[in-house]
């Protein structure tokens, strides 16, 4: 999938808390519906059977509930994409991301091989490795931590293999670690400065990585056991001072990343530190075709959720590179691949508050459709199940649901975008105001269960005078649905009638 991920630290976060957050966005000329659902313990096979490569794996028999935004078409498998499991450890999977020549050659990704094309194996079908379809499902129901998500998806790669070159994010309430697929079978992964923020298009990130480390304590790397031998007997490390650059190793350097990818963390890096360095003018330090770019960087002030939602529905306002730019020079507009595409599927941040009990600690933040005209809403995910409204997508358009709601108003806004922009700044506004007083108030009260004694809290519970936790987020995530179906229905109709006014047929003498 073409994504773009952004990670923030817990020192980098206005509120203490470990924010990972990625667009999931199809590929050119096609949309994938989604939906929001919660996956129950008996609702997680044992056995595991990818649908895109025939791959199978047994599970453990213990796995956790979790949150899950799968594919609400069947047909190409689950694609959970990004999770929060009932220990409050989050997970988004994947950013497809780049690699090069050598290292295919040296571990080429393991593909599904169909019976009648596989000679090398009398004529049998040979299974591939896992990929995108499946780990949010192999992985994040058993993890306790964001480390242990690491460990485990690695040991999957080494058994397994893959079919495709990912990367990966994993959170809890103290960490978030990044991991990097490298060929078929190896992988790497380093943990995010908690003081700081990580850009990712589709692109290789790391930049950096410390091999020592990783090798003896892991405390700010962990890779694949044998790839020191591997970069060492594939001529892999391209470093002339002997520090190891992924990138270089691993990576690519396409003239296609000039235009795809480097301008997307160059516009989010911009953002969040305008003044640290030149990005702009003949004398900038970094540009946008710019292969070095920091991987991640301590931002000049705290990141909030609408700055991350911001940056993800980026279409480089502010810049000569805008395909709205309406006035000057517009002889670059459009020249880059805008964050916040047509083709997004959706934005899905997990957000892991610290100072709140673990029943209330996680909040999974979402927006379907194209980011530059829609809203982002948060949703406890630790409850037995979902909003019908996010829930019930099907391949059938109708704005009975969220999903379709959400790409209708953004086609909408896009063909009337000078009358229909100030609409949907007003949408989004109001809906993100509503949505964090329902969600403030839930955590106010949750938080109230806590400061009573057990036996006062049981005594009030039991004469019904006092909700359980889950009783008090599920009204809260009910009351963010209705907030959003409201506010979506009469921003639908304003668009359609802006739309409509600057139809092609248009006359402007009425009946007399």
């Amino acid at each position: 999938m073409a994504c773009t991920t952004i990670l923030v630290g817990k020192k980098a976060s206005y509120d203490g808390s470990t924010m990972i957050a990625r667009n999931d966005d199809s590929g050119a000329g096609h949309y994938t519906p989604k939906k929001y659902v919660i996956v129950k313990p008996e609702d997680q096979p044992r056995t595991y059977t990818t649908v895109l490569t025939h791959c199978t794996v047994e599970l453990p028999d213990n796995p956790m509930r979790y949150s899950a935004v799968p594919n609400a078409v069947e047909g190409e498998g689950i694609w959970a994409a990004c999770g929060v499991n009932e220990k409050n450890v989050g997970m988004t999977a994947t950013e497809t991301i780049t690699s090069n020549e050598r290292v295919l050659g040296a571990d080429p990704l393991v593909k599904y091989v169909p019976a009648s094309d596989s000679d090398s194996d009398g004529g049998q079908e040979t299974p591939g490795g896992i990929g995108e379809e499946d780990l949010v499902v192999l992985v994040l129901p058993y993890i306790s931590s964001a480390r242990e998500g690491v460990l485990r998806l690695g040991s999957l790669l080494e058994q397994y293999g893959t079919n495709e070159m990912n990367g990966i994010a994993f959170s809890d309430k103290d960490e978030i670690w990044w991991m990097e697929t490298i060929g078929g079978h190896h992988w790497m992964a380093r943990r995010v400065p908690d003081e700081c923020y990580v850009v990712m298009p589709n692109q290789r990130g790391l930049d950096s990585f410390d091999m020592e480390d990783a090798w003896g304590e892991g405390k700010e790397y962990l890779c694949s056991e044998d790839l020191g031998e591997f970069i060492t007997e594939n001529h892999l490390d391209l470093s002339l001072g002997g520090e190891l650059n992924p990138r270089d190793a691993f990576g690519s350097h396409d003239d296609a990343d000039h235009v795809y990818n480097t301008p997307r963390a160059w516009y989010m890096l911009r953002y969040f530190n305008p003044h640290t360095c030149v990005w702009d003018g003949p004398d900038a330090e970094y540009t946008p075709v710019s292969d070095d770019l920091p991987w991640c960087m301590v931002p000049e002030r705290k990141i909030t959720v609408e700055d991350v939602k911001y940056v993800l529905s980026s279409h480089y306002q502010g810049t000569p590179y805008d395909p709205y730019l309406a006035y000057g020079d517009k002889s670059m507009s459009g020249a880059y691949r805008s964050i916040g595409i047509n083709r997004t599927d959706f934005l899905g941040m997990v957000q892991i508050r610290p100072d709140l009990p673990d029943a209330c600690r996680s909040l999974q933040w979402l927006a379907f459709g194209s980011n530059a005209f829609n809203a982002i809403v948060p949703f406890y995910p630790n409850v037995p199940h979902t909003e019908e409204y996010l829930s019930s997508t099907t391949g059938t358009v109708t704005t009975d649901t969220w999903y379709w709601t959400s790409r209708l108003i953004a086609a909408l806004a896009d063909a009337s975008f000078k009358k229909s922009q100030f609409h949907i700044e007003r949408y989004t506004f109001a809906v993100q105001s509503e949505v964090r007083a329902v969600i403030s108030e839930a955590d106010r009260k949750t938080a109230g269960l806590n400061a009573g004694s057990s036996l006062e809290n049981a005594e009030a519970q039991a004469s019904g005078c006092l909700e359980s936790a889950e009783e008090i987020m599920l009204e809260a995530n009910r009351k963010v649905a209705q907030i959003l179906r409201r506010e979506s229905q009469t921003v639908l109709k304003q668009v359609l009638d802006e739309a409509s006014n600057i139809m092609k047929n248009q006359y402007s003498r009425s009946d007399v």
